[in-house]
């Protein structure tokens, strides 16, 4: 009987199953047949159109049920994905959508269906990520409240909130009133006496130990995945690893809660980098609702793309921020359409958020300020002092911060997580608790450096002799540094010291850990003394101020605002930790509403790029992408060498290669060559003399091939050839032949040993390749595989090549 392949689409519609399958002339299923039947042609015939392979699927009409082996054309753990093989998967699956529209109402429903799923996934994406924002912020800020004391009346509710029902209109620094109670005066002691000092000492190291604890406990037992930002493992996802389980339910679940408990137990780190992670989580968890999605990789990671982008808009309220986020920090593919779905996503994410209000006022961020004063020209100095410092300090923080993950993962220090957690927990809140500003909440730190000093902000930062507002609306004059500002001053700069060592050692560790805050809030620390400092020079050179002063500072009033120094320094900071430009400066502006502010933070973050880039190139996520092995070939690095590809291919000269003959190997011999090696595919040849290319198989596709063979079959002699060709070679009275030329790639992508490297590392950056062969005069010398490419870059820039570990 002979059969007739057809080509389907590999997508799954409610009720229907679409893929490529091999359906007789009859219209009987290959199942039926195999069950009926022995012969070679009713073996695992997978139709295959240039570099795709699929899942096979059942029934000519698409009404039965999924095939037996599941997994062709997926991928292993830690292993690449074949971006142009998906791609043309994709391809073909919306041509024959396309096709089938025309024959019935219910397939244009389905192609309308295909057609607007995309759409529909990061619209739940959005909303999803919008909700769990929300139900973060109000968990964090009621623990992190927990810590000083409760609200009698309502549990329930945090400071602020409890707050809102007195009638006191003026609260002390640490937002106290008569409704909330601090845990001393629960028992009767007053918060103001030495006893009561010592007392919520004591409360506050207990709450931050056991939180701490919980966090730690929750991710060592549930998911250990949930540890860290994320952002490292999302770049490398997105550009095209597996990695099993760091996108699943019980990372995103255990995550969400270990994050509230991590932030409130005051350890020095924020939730806006575990915020993209858990927003991914959403994504790839809502994907699978989505076949066209959920089954091929490399459209997955469309809406993960989209998915970063909603994560950075609801962790600072800053959509259009995020998406450049997504683009610029995160994103390895991101075609114009994933532009415009990002940009909804963050949308409708953004939108969720401000509707849940989780911060009690108008705005979806916590430290939202406004200024009314323009800044002036000569200003720019500063501004790029800022920028210097915040590269400075953002090289000195990665060096350590590395230097300190190097040693936790070569040390016995790496099997205590749950203690490391703890000590360091520990030693934050017994140094945080003494200084006021290392006390409060980081969010809350950042928003008293960036505010405007004023009627209402009676703070020591603003605590100015004889600066008296007779009206509301008068412009605040200029006036002399008060002992408060002093004390300030340098309570910010221990502040700054203790932040800086204490996140050094905090990031990295076993539990969920951004980097934005604390990168933000020692910036904002830096520009705050900066800006008083240039208030203080304006103020004593009043009279005699040069030519560039004369106008605003000539008046009485201030000139200078300490707080849009602060916001200068802070986005300085985290340009020099992060690397980000573009991204970093939109997010800035989102958060403060400062839109004439772009130039100065423009300046600042350009500043900090430079200095950062002259002491290393790597920014803190390439740098633990560096030091976790992970296969991730930037695209924004440069490859300057002049080597060629005869160079790096494998094996090198006099070394055999393991290839596979298109009509001549035996079931027993390609099982020898899978057991002896660990590659994970094979050239297929016409033969070991000749070397002549023929295409391409997985290891993958073979095993599930073979598999599914000898479950047909009631023997699966290993003397059965394997055979690769259109043509079945006639075999006298030996067994049957295997037919698997459909699981065959027959275009893959070829170069010559003359090949320059640096084409190739471009081929393998653009084009999104796991592997490319290298031939000569038509013969097949060798491979080319993308951990071969990462080790050769790391060699020819003196790096250790061996750091890198997966395929």
């Amino acid at each position: 009987m002979e059969k007739d392949p057809l080509s389907q689409a590999s997508e799954d519609f409610p009720g229907d199953s679409f893929s490529y399958q091999a359906t007789m002339e009859t219209g009987v299923s290959a199942r039926y047949m195999a069950q009926a039947s022995t012969s070679d042609d009713d073996l695992l015939d997978i139709t295959h159109g240039g570099s795709v392979s699929d899942q096979p699927s059942n029934g000519i009409d698409g009404e039965s049920q999924q095939e037996d082996i599941p997994g062709l054309g997926q991928y292993d753990d830690f292993h690449t994905i074949d971006w142009q093989r998906d791609i043309a998967r994709d391809r073909m699956r919306h041509r024959y959508i396309v096709k089938k529209k025309q024959e019935s109402l219910m397939d244009l429903i389905r192609g309308a269906h295909d057609a607007w799923s995309g759409w529909v996934c990061v619209l739940l994406v959005g909303l999803t990520s919008g909700v769990m924002a929300g139900v973060i912020d109000i968990g964090a800020t009621w623990l992190t409240d927990l810590k000083f004391g409760i609200c009698p009346s309502a549990f329930y509710l945090n400071m602020e909130q409890c707050c809102w029902s007195s009638n006191e209109t003026v609260r002390d620094i640490s937002g106290n009133c008569s409704l909330w109670l601090t845990w001393p005066e629960l028992i009767g002691v007053s918060r103001d006496s030495s006893g009561g000092f010592f007392l919520e000492y004591i409360s506050y190291v207990s709450w931050a130990l056991l939180f701490a604890a919980l966090a730690a406990s929750l991710v060592r037992m549930f998911a250990p995945y949930a540890c860290g930002s994320g952002i490292p493992e999302i770049k490398t996802i997105l550009s095209g690893f597996i990695i099993r389980g760091y996108l699943g339910k019980w990372t995103f679940l255990i995550k969400s809660v270990a994050i509230m408990l991590a932030v409130a137990s005051g350890l020095s780190l924020g939730k806006e980098g575990p915020m993209v992670h858990m927003a991914c989580c959403i994504g790839n968890i809502l994907s699978y609702m989505f076949p066209k999605y959920g089954r091929n990789e490399a459209k997955k990671r469309e809406i993960l793309s989209a998915a970063s982008a909603a994560g950075v808009s609801v962790a600072f309220g800053a959509p259009i921020g995020g998406v450049l986020f997504s683009l610029e920090e995160v994103s390895y593919y991101f075609p114009l359409k994933t532009l415009w779905r990002s940009f909804f996503c963050a949308l409708v994410a953004a939108f969720v958020l401000q509707s849940i209000n989780p911060f009690g006022n108008e705005h979806s961020v916590l430290f939202y300020v406004e200024y009314n004063k323009p800044w002036l020209f000569f200003e720019l100095i500063p501004f790029l002092f800022l920028g210097i410092v915040g590269g400075l300090l953002g090289s000195l923080f990665i060096r350590a911060n590395i230097y300190w993950c190097k040693f936790r993962k070569t040390s016995r220090l790496g099997q205590y997580p749950v203690i490391e957690v703890i000590v360091v927990a520990c030693a934050t809140a017994l140094f945080a608790f003494p200084n006021k500003y290392t006390r409060m909440n980081a969010s809350e730190l950042i928003y008293l450096l960036f505010t405007q000093c004023g009627v209402t902000n009676e703070h020591d930062i603003c605590d100015y002799v004889d600066r008296n507002f007779t009206n509301a609306n008068h412009a605040v004059p200029i006036a002399m540094a008060g002992p408060g500002v002093t004390t300030a001053l340098w309570q910010l700069s221990l502040a700054l010291v203790f932040k800086m060592i204490i996140t050094i050692f905090t990031f990295g560790m076993k539990v969920p850990a951004g980097l934005f805050i604390p990168s933000l809030a020692m910036g904002a620390i830096v520009g705050r003394i900066v800006g008083i400092g240039m208030e203080q020079f304006v103020f004593s050179y009043h009279d005699s101020l040069p030519w560039f002063f004369e106008g605003k500072c000539s008046q009485d009033e201030s000139c200078i605002t300490p707080g849009l120094y602060a916001m200068v320094g802070a986005a300085a900071v985290l340009g020099g930790v992060t690397r980000m430009t573009v991204s970093l400066i939109v997010i800035m502006f989102e958060l403060t509403g400062g839109v004439r502010y772009i130039v100065p933070l423009m300046a600042a973050s350009m500043a900090s790029k430079w200095v950062g880039d002259a002491l290393g190139r790597m920014g803190i996520y390439d740098a633990h992408i560096d030091l976790n092995g992970y296969p991730f070939l930037d695209s924004k690095d440069e490859f300057g060498h002049t080597t060629l590809a005869a160079d790096v291919m494998q094996p090198q000269r006099n070394e055999p290669l393991a290839v596979i003959t298109q009509d001549s190997t035996t079931v027993a011999e390609l099982q020898q060559i899978m057991k002896s090696t660990d590659h994970n595919g094979f050239p297929v040849v016409v033969s070991r003399e000749s070397q002549y290319l023929v295409g391409f198989v997985l290891r993958r596709d073979l095993l599930l091939a073979t598999d599914n063979a000898r479950a047909r079959l009631e023997s699966l002699p290993g003397s059965s050839l394997c055979v690769f060709t259109q043509h079945v070679p006639v075999v006298g009275s030996g067994p049957p032949p295997i037919k698997l030329r459909k699981i065959v790639d027959l275009a893959p992508i070829t170069i010559t040993d003359q090949t320059p490297m640096e084409t190739v590392v471009d081929m393998f950056r653009k084009l999104g390749l796991r592997q490319t062969l290298v031939t000569h005069n038509g013969r097949l010398l060798g491979i080319i595989t993308k951990k071969d490419v990462l080790r050769h870059v790391k060699h020819m820039d003196n790096d250790d090549p061996e750091t890198v570990l997966f395929n």
